[in-house]
Protein backbone atom coordinates (compact mmCIF):
# COMPACT_ATOMS: atom_id res chain seq x y z
CA UNK A 1 0.00 0.00 0.00
CA UNK A 2 1.33 3.27 -1.07
CA UNK A 3 1.36 7.10 0.37
CA UNK A 4 1.97 9.56 -2.54
CA UNK A 5 3.02 13.14 -1.88
CA UNK A 6 5.35 15.31 -1.08
CA UNK A 7 4.79 15.22 2.80
CA UNK A 8 6.53 18.43 3.77
CA UNK A 9 6.05 19.21 7.47
CA UNK A 10 4.30 15.50 7.93
CA UNK A 11 1.11 17.81 9.45
CA UNK A 12 -2.39 16.42 10.50
CA UNK A 13 -3.50 15.85 7.18
CA UNK A 14 -0.24 13.69 6.15
CA UNK A 15 -0.10 11.84 9.41
CA UNK A 16 -4.35 10.87 8.37
CA UNK A 17 -2.69 9.15 5.06
CA UNK A 18 -0.38 7.56 6.30
CA UNK A 19 -2.32 6.22 9.16
CA UNK A 20 -4.76 4.30 6.50
CA UNK A 21 -2.01 2.98 5.03
CA UNK A 22 -0.42 1.99 7.98
CA UNK A 23 -3.74 0.67 8.82
CA UNK A 24 -4.57 -0.99 5.56
CA UNK A 25 -0.82 -2.94 5.61
CA UNK A 26 -1.38 -4.70 8.84
CA UNK A 27 -4.96 -5.76 7.55
CA UNK A 28 -3.50 -7.41 4.63
CA UNK A 29 0.36 -8.26 5.84
CA UNK A 30 1.47 -6.03 3.01
CA UNK A 31 4.23 -3.37 3.48
CA UNK A 32 3.61 0.16 4.17
CA UNK A 33 5.03 2.79 1.73
CA UNK A 34 5.54 6.37 1.48
CA UNK A 35 6.44 8.03 -2.24
CA UNK A 36 7.82 11.25 -2.08
CA UNK A 37 9.78 13.31 -4.97
CA UNK A 38 12.84 14.92 -4.33
CA UNK A 39 13.90 17.59 -4.92
CA UNK A 40 10.36 19.20 -4.62
CA UNK A 41 8.83 19.47 -7.98
CA UNK A 42 8.43 23.03 -7.53
CA UNK A 43 12.26 23.59 -7.06
CA UNK A 44 12.50 22.40 -10.91
CA UNK A 45 8.81 23.19 -12.53
CA UNK A 46 9.27 27.10 -11.08
CA UNK A 47 12.09 27.88 -8.92
CA UNK A 48 11.46 31.54 -8.95
CA UNK A 49 8.50 30.56 -6.61
CA UNK A 50 9.47 27.96 -4.65
CA UNK A 51 8.54 27.95 -1.21
CA UNK A 52 11.36 27.45 1.51
CA UNK A 53 10.34 23.91 3.03
CA UNK A 54 9.07 22.74 6.23
CA UNK A 55 11.76 19.71 6.57
CA UNK A 56 14.98 18.41 5.20
CA UNK A 57 15.12 15.48 3.57
CA UNK A 58 16.65 13.85 6.35
CA UNK A 59 13.79 15.45 8.93
CA UNK A 60 10.93 13.68 6.63
CA UNK A 61 12.40 10.26 6.60
CA UNK A 62 12.55 9.84 9.86
CA UNK A 63 8.91 11.65 10.64
CA UNK A 64 7.46 8.64 7.96
CA UNK A 65 9.61 5.96 9.80
CA UNK A 66 8.14 7.46 13.16
CA UNK A 67 4.37 7.62 11.60
CA UNK A 68 4.73 3.58 10.52
CA UNK A 69 5.89 3.68 7.19
CA UNK A 70 8.17 0.53 6.76
CA UNK A 71 9.75 1.86 3.11
CA UNK A 72 10.02 5.15 1.30
CA UNK A 73 10.15 5.71 -2.35
CA UNK A 74 11.74 8.68 -3.16
CA UNK A 75 11.40 9.84 -6.95
CA UNK A 76 14.20 11.75 -8.33
CA UNK A 77 12.00 14.75 -9.62
CA UNK A 78 13.82 16.15 -13.12
CA UNK A 79 13.24 18.78 -15.95
CA UNK A 80 12.54 15.41 -17.70
CA UNK A 81 9.86 14.05 -15.58
CA UNK A 82 7.89 17.46 -15.21
CA UNK A 83 7.23 17.00 -18.81
CA UNK A 84 5.32 13.54 -18.28
CA UNK A 85 1.58 13.06 -18.56
CA UNK A 86 -0.77 11.63 -15.57
CA UNK A 87 -0.52 8.23 -17.43
CA UNK A 88 2.83 7.70 -18.23
CA UNK A 89 3.80 8.74 -14.25
CA UNK A 90 1.38 6.20 -13.67
CA UNK A 91 2.65 3.33 -15.62
CA UNK A 92 6.15 3.76 -15.40
CA UNK A 93 6.49 5.01 -11.38
CA UNK A 94 3.24 3.38 -9.90
CA UNK A 95 3.18 0.51 -12.17
CA UNK A 96 5.90 -0.81 -13.72
CA UNK A 97 8.26 0.55 -10.55
CA UNK A 98 6.63 -0.11 -7.90
CA UNK A 99 3.76 -2.61 -8.44
CA UNK A 100 1.18 -0.96 -6.14
CA UNK A 101 -2.53 -2.48 -4.87
CA UNK A 102 -3.92 0.62 -3.76
CA UNK A 103 -2.49 4.27 -3.51
CA UNK A 104 -3.94 6.66 -0.99
CA UNK A 105 -3.64 10.72 -1.85
CA UNK A 106 -4.87 14.13 -0.23
CA UNK A 107 -7.92 15.24 -1.67
CA UNK A 108 -6.18 17.89 -3.62
CA UNK A 109 -3.16 16.05 -4.84
CA UNK A 110 -1.75 17.00 -8.41
CA UNK A 111 0.48 15.43 -10.71
CA UNK A 112 1.56 15.12 -14.34
CA UNK A 113 3.06 17.70 -16.89
CA UNK A 114 1.13 21.10 -15.97
CA UNK A 115 -0.16 19.46 -12.96
CA UNK A 116 -3.09 17.95 -15.06
CA UNK A 117 -3.83 14.70 -13.26
CA UNK A 118 -5.90 14.97 -10.09
CA UNK A 119 -7.58 12.45 -7.95
CA UNK A 120 -10.46 11.96 -10.29
CA UNK A 121 -7.89 11.23 -13.01
CA UNK A 122 -6.04 8.93 -10.84
CA UNK A 123 -8.85 6.76 -9.76
CA UNK A 124 -9.34 6.06 -14.08
CA UNK A 125 -5.98 5.07 -14.18
CA UNK A 126 -5.71 2.51 -11.49
CA UNK A 127 -9.31 0.88 -12.90
CA UNK A 128 -7.32 0.47 -16.04
CA UNK A 129 -4.00 -0.79 -14.51
CA UNK A 130 -5.29 -2.84 -11.71
CA UNK A 131 -4.83 -0.77 -8.78
CA UNK A 132 -7.13 1.15 -6.23
CA UNK A 133 -7.02 5.00 -5.40
CA UNK A 134 -8.87 6.17 -2.80
CA UNK A 135 -8.27 10.15 -1.14
CA UNK A 136 -8.23 11.63 2.56
CA UNK A 137 -11.03 14.47 2.39
CA UNK A 138 -9.03 17.90 3.76
CA UNK A 139 -8.14 17.89 7.13
CA UNK A 140 -9.39 20.82 9.23
CA UNK A 141 -7.79 22.08 12.73
CA UNK A 142 -10.49 24.51 14.53
CA UNK A 143 -11.39 27.06 11.55
CA UNK A 144 -8.52 26.01 8.98
CA UNK A 145 -8.06 23.65 6.65
CA UNK A 146 -4.10 21.87 7.17
CA UNK A 147 -2.07 22.43 4.66
CA UNK A 148 1.92 22.87 4.20
CA UNK A 149 1.29 26.28 2.57
CA UNK A 150 -0.80 27.73 5.27
CA UNK A 151 1.64 26.68 7.88
CA UNK A 152 4.95 28.02 6.09
CA UNK A 153 3.13 31.52 6.19
CA UNK A 154 2.42 31.04 9.74
CA UNK A 155 6.03 30.18 10.59
CA UNK A 156 7.36 32.63 8.35
CA UNK A 157 5.03 35.61 10.48
CA UNK A 158 6.35 33.84 13.74
CA UNK A 159 3.30 32.46 14.57
CA UNK A 160 5.29 29.51 15.97
CA UNK A 161 2.46 27.92 18.03
CA UNK A 162 -0.68 28.08 15.49
CA UNK A 163 2.01 26.74 12.72
CA UNK A 164 2.32 23.17 15.72
CA UNK A 165 -1.62 23.49 16.02
CA UNK A 166 -1.84 22.61 12.50
CA UNK A 167 1.18 20.44 12.48
CA UNK A 168 -0.08 18.39 15.26
CA UNK A 169 3.87 18.97 16.69
CA UNK A 170 5.87 21.68 16.97
CA UNK A 171 7.72 23.41 14.66
CA UNK A 172 11.42 22.10 14.41
CA UNK A 173 14.86 23.17 13.02
CA UNK A 174 18.08 21.12 12.89
CA UNK A 175 21.33 22.13 13.33
CA UNK A 176 24.94 22.37 14.69
CA UNK A 177 26.41 24.29 17.87
CA UNK A 178 29.19 26.83 16.02
CA UNK A 179 31.49 29.06 17.92
CA UNK A 180 29.53 32.69 18.15
CA UNK A 181 31.42 35.63 19.32
CA UNK A 182 30.62 34.23 23.25
CA UNK A 183 28.55 36.76 24.64
CA UNK A 184 26.12 34.99 25.69
CA UNK A 185 28.24 33.02 28.56
CA UNK A 186 29.83 36.78 29.69
CA UNK A 187 26.31 37.58 30.59
CA UNK A 188 25.53 34.80 32.23
CA UNK A 189 23.33 33.53 29.77
CA UNK A 190 25.32 30.79 27.66
CA UNK A 191 23.80 30.28 24.13
CA UNK A 192 25.01 27.80 21.62
CA UNK A 193 24.70 29.18 18.14
CA UNK A 194 22.87 27.35 15.72
CA UNK A 195 23.91 26.69 12.06
CA UNK A 196 20.09 25.87 10.86
CA UNK A 197 19.84 22.75 8.40
CA UNK A 198 16.74 24.02 7.55
CA UNK A 199 15.72 26.26 4.68
CA UNK A 200 12.55 28.35 6.58
CA UNK A 201 13.91 29.63 10.33
CA UNK A 202 10.86 31.91 11.74
CA UNK A 203 11.32 35.59 11.80
CA UNK A 204 13.46 37.68 14.50
CA UNK A 205 12.53 37.28 17.68
CA UNK A 206 13.02 35.68 21.59
CA UNK A 207 11.18 32.23 21.02
CA UNK A 208 10.51 29.83 24.37
CA UNK A 209 11.63 26.43 22.19
CA UNK A 210 12.68 22.99 23.16
CA UNK A 211 15.99 21.49 22.62
CA UNK A 212 17.08 18.25 21.77
CA UNK A 213 20.23 17.70 22.71
CA UNK A 214 21.65 13.68 22.72
CA UNK A 215 17.90 12.51 22.84
CA UNK A 216 17.29 14.47 25.83
CA UNK A 217 14.83 17.27 25.66
CA UNK A 218 15.22 20.58 27.62
CA UNK A 219 13.26 24.06 27.99
CA UNK A 220 15.66 26.73 26.07
CA UNK A 221 14.91 30.95 24.79
CA UNK A 222 16.21 31.08 21.50
CA UNK A 223 16.69 34.64 19.90
CA UNK A 224 17.04 34.80 15.86
CA UNK A 225 18.48 37.95 14.99
CA UNK A 226 21.36 40.19 14.45
CA UNK A 227 21.72 40.95 18.10
CA UNK A 228 21.21 44.78 17.95
CA UNK A 229 22.22 46.20 21.50
CA UNK A 230 25.89 45.42 20.42
CA UNK A 231 27.37 45.35 16.55
CA UNK A 232 24.69 44.34 14.46
CA UNK A 233 25.23 40.99 12.35
CA UNK A 234 25.04 40.86 8.66
CA UNK A 235 22.14 37.88 8.81
CA UNK A 236 20.41 36.02 11.53
CA UNK A 237 22.17 34.25 14.08
CA UNK A 238 20.33 31.35 16.22
CA UNK A 239 20.92 31.79 19.49
CA UNK A 240 19.68 28.88 22.42
CA UNK A 241 19.76 29.75 26.03
CA UNK A 242 19.07 25.78 27.08
CA UNK A 243 17.41 25.97 30.67
CA UNK A 244 19.73 23.50 33.14
CA UNK A 245 21.79 22.76 31.19
CA UNK A 246 25.39 23.35 31.90
CA UNK A 247 28.05 21.66 29.17
CA UNK A 248 30.12 22.41 26.35
CA UNK A 249 27.96 22.20 23.23
CA UNK A 250 30.19 23.37 20.30
CA UNK A 251 29.87 20.90 17.32
CA UNK A 252 26.52 18.71 19.00
CA UNK A 253 23.46 18.37 16.62
CA UNK A 254 20.81 20.09 18.17
CA UNK A 255 16.72 19.89 17.44
CA UNK A 256 14.78 23.29 18.55
CA UNK A 257 11.60 23.40 18.63
CA UNK A 258 9.35 26.49 18.25
CA UNK A 259 6.71 26.23 20.91
CA UNK A 260 5.49 30.45 21.49
CA UNK A 261 6.93 33.73 20.26
CA UNK A 262 7.50 35.71 23.53
CA UNK A 263 8.40 38.88 21.74
CA UNK A 264 10.40 40.88 18.86
CA UNK A 265 14.10 41.77 19.30
CA UNK A 266 15.15 44.83 20.36
CA UNK A 267 17.86 46.78 21.26
CA UNK A 268 18.79 47.93 24.66
CA UNK A 269 20.68 50.81 26.13
CA UNK A 270 23.30 48.69 27.71
CA UNK A 271 24.23 45.61 29.05
CA UNK A 272 22.50 45.85 32.74
CA UNK A 273 18.84 46.59 30.64
CA UNK A 274 19.58 43.41 28.41
CA UNK A 275 20.48 41.32 30.93
CA UNK A 276 16.96 41.95 33.27
CA UNK A 277 15.45 41.37 29.65
CA UNK A 278 16.92 38.35 28.98
CA UNK A 279 16.18 37.13 32.79
CA UNK A 280 12.28 37.96 32.56
CA UNK A 281 12.32 35.80 29.03
CA UNK A 282 13.85 32.83 30.84
CA UNK A 283 11.16 33.06 33.72
CA UNK A 284 8.35 33.39 30.94
CA UNK A 285 10.18 30.70 29.00
CA UNK A 286 10.25 28.36 32.24
CA UNK A 287 6.50 29.15 33.33
CA UNK A 288 4.77 28.21 29.97
CA UNK A 289 7.11 24.98 30.67
CA UNK A 290 6.13 24.50 33.93
CA UNK A 291 2.71 24.63 32.88
CA UNK A 292 3.45 22.01 30.11
CA UNK A 293 4.96 19.96 32.67
CA UNK A 294 8.34 19.87 30.04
Amino acid sequence: MLALGNFDGMHRGHLKIIERVRRGAEERAATAVAMTFDPHPSKIVRPDKAPPLLMTKPQKLEALAHAGIHGVAIVRFTAELAQWDPERFVRTVLVEWLHVAEVWVGANFLFGHDRAGNFTVLRSLGARYGFRAEKIDPVRYKDFVVSSTRIRRLVGEGRVDEAGALLGHYYTIDGSVVHGQHRGRGLGFPTANVCSDNELVPPRGVYATTAAVDGIVYPSVTNIGIRPTFESADENVIEAHVIDLDRDLYGARVRLGFVQRLRDEKKFEGVDALKRQIEADRAQARALFDRMAL
